[in-house]
């Protein structure tokens, strides 16, 4: 009997779900697959694909919520769909178990993580405190929690986002469940640690022997992790088969454009923008440093970093979560001050205490950075009439502004949340073309985008970059996109430039370890390239 046997699965969502046709919005249709006991398939397609709801729907998270769940639905011999309350209990976390994306959300924040992991312990086993107490120290140990004792007294906010990843990894672990459910678990992270957790997931699989179902959107995580890829397009199966022929041969046309857009680590050569690299200076850096705090607890986010920015070229600034990229990026637009160090806009030092003209950011997230009580043409309208522009003008340019950046002019009365992520940070492009900008400082633009919404917009800013001569600080944790996108790349650790060149040099010759170690965590597409990095890494971490 397969560990997991999935038949005809239909989720249905809506107020109407399954009072008619078209009532609701049928989220997965008719999907049907297995997984075979310690093997690992991974779920990969776009935001919309259905694949998270595929994932729920293994651990019967979809009842009492109002989806209407058909077809059937086995794990390790449990008819989900058929079992009571209490036997779905007992396979949550006893015969099949669940890390999520975003472990903050997953733990207990007033609570030791150690007591977290213990309690479901004893729920599931009966174990007596002492005995799950020990458990918890157990598995945190093995999931490469060091000190593992002392650390199972912290609470969550008192670890990084990896170890709280693995924390979660180990509450999964502590009733040594026969199916592993992964979904997301490493988007939040920066590219060293989402390696760090790969290489586990990696050999707790092969140790335990525990099956592994991934989620991911993000095809070269798959290729480091699993045996299978089942690709997934609007709630249907769009392709199966094993890791190295879905990605070496795709036979469907979708799968072939999902793996056309991933940015790859070692394409043979940088783009070309047709900047001016030796152009007139944009934006010019002299020694810049950064602290945050007072006295014995300053911290120096930002140490003597000196850089320049030319009209026309994109400079990629690359590192891990406390690197100080985006402290820098903030510096340059001027939203934060030095602490030392100096500021030149176009050979002019900038004026202390205020934003200079001609330099815009783009977010992160555009949710945020957008009000949702305001329109989104009237977001984008801020900079003109901050510059006292009249009201008809207003409305033509901004119309202009949306329809540049691959948007329909009639929705400018729309809100954010009536638009997905992609359509978001367009807005938040137009925003910033918006101020007639000389420099737009991207601070991890497309971080929380699908991979061909990734590719969209990093085409749309290569083509404004042609055609409007913008200059562009690119500031991201996925060196594969840095790569794409950039002309020069600065590495950054610890609030330094470790190192700094043309794309080309960086990628293809690094001199320094740090910047060896980032490129050897970036996962392969090819599953023997994924090994041969696996083992580099090793290597790397005991050098």
């Amino acid at each position: 009997m397969s560990l997991v046997q999935v038949t005809d699965l239909t989720v249905e969502f809506g107020s109407g779900a399954g009072a008619g046709a078209g009532s609701g919005v049928r989220a997965v249709d008719g999907l049907s697959f297995t997984l075979e006991a310690g093997g690992a398939l991974a779920l990969v397609g776009e935001s919309g694909s259905g694949k998270s709801t595929v994932a729920s729907a293994l651990l019967g998270l979809h009842r009492g919520t109002g989806a209407r769940v058909g077809g059937t639905v086995r794990v390790d011999g449990v008819d989900v769909q058929e079992a009571s309350d209490a036997e779905l209990r007992r396979l949550r976390g006893g015969k099949a178990a669940m890390v999520f994306q975003d472990p903050l959300s997953s733990l207990d924040p007033y609570y030791a993580v150690g007591d977290q992991i213990a309690e479901v312990y004893r729920v599931h086993t009966g174990a007596s405190r002492r005995a799950a107490r020990a458990r918890a120290v157990q598995v945190l140990d093995r999931v490469g929690i060091p000190d593992a004792a002392r650390r199972s007294r912290s609470r969550p906010h008192e670890f990084s986002g990896g170890m709280r990843q693995r924390t979660l990894i180990a509450m999964a672990l502590a009733c040594e469940p026969a199916l592993l459910v992964a979904d997301e678990p490493t988007t939040a992270l920066d590219v060293t640690v989402q390696a760090q957790i790969l290489d586990l997931l990696h050999t707790l699989r092969h140790e335990t022997g525990m099956g592994l179902l991934l989620v991911t959107h993000d095809v070269g995580v798959a290729a480091e992790s699993v045996d299978e890829i089942l690709v997934m397009r609007g709630g249907r199966v769009v392709e199966r088969g094993a890791v190295r022929e879905v990605l070496g041969a795709p036979r469907e046309a979708y799968t072939q454009e999902l793996l056309k857009a991933v940015p790859r680590v070692d394409s043979p050569l940088a783009p070309s923008h047709g900047g001016e690299g030796d152009g007139e200076v944009v934006i010019e850096a002299v020694g810049l440093r950064r602290e945050f705090g007072r006295g014995k607890r300053a911290v120096t986010a930002v140490d003597d970093v000196s850089l320049t920015v030319r009209r026309g070229e994109t400079l990629g600034v690359v590192g891990e979560s406390g690197s100080g990229k985006t402290t820098l990026g903030r510096m340059l637009v001027g939203l934060l001050e030095p602490t030392a160090g100096q500021l030149r806009h176009g050979g002019v030092e900038k004026p202390g205490g205020r934003v200079v003209p001609g330099v815009q950011m783009v977010f992160q997230d555009p949710v945020s950075s957008l009000n949702p009580r305001r329109s989104i043409g009237e977001s984008v309208a801020d900079p003109l009439r901050a510059r006292g522009e009249s009201d008809s003008f207003v409305r033509r340019r901004v119309r202009e502004l949306l329809e540049r950046v691959g948007l329909d002019p009639a929705h400018y009365d729309r809100y954010p949340h009536e638009f997905s992520g992609g359509q978001r940070q367009r807005v938040g492009i137009a925003r910033a073309l918006a101020a007639e900008p000389r420099l737009i400082v991207c601070d991890e633009p497309v971080s929380a985008l699908d991979v061909t919404t990734q590719a969209q917009v990093t085409a749309l800013l290569a083509e404004l970059q042609r055609e409007l001569g913008i200059a562009l600080v690119f500031v991201a944790h996925d060196l594969a996109m840095v790569r794409q996108v950039s002309d020069r790349v600065a590495v950054m650790r610890q609030g330094r430039i470790v190192e700094h060149g043309p794309v080309d040099e960086v990628y293809g010759s690094p001199r320094h370890p740090y910047t060896r170690r980032l490129l050897a965590a970036v996962p392969a597409l090819d599953p023997e390239a994924a090994a041969r990095r696996r083992e580099a890494r090793r290597e790397l971490a005991a050098a």
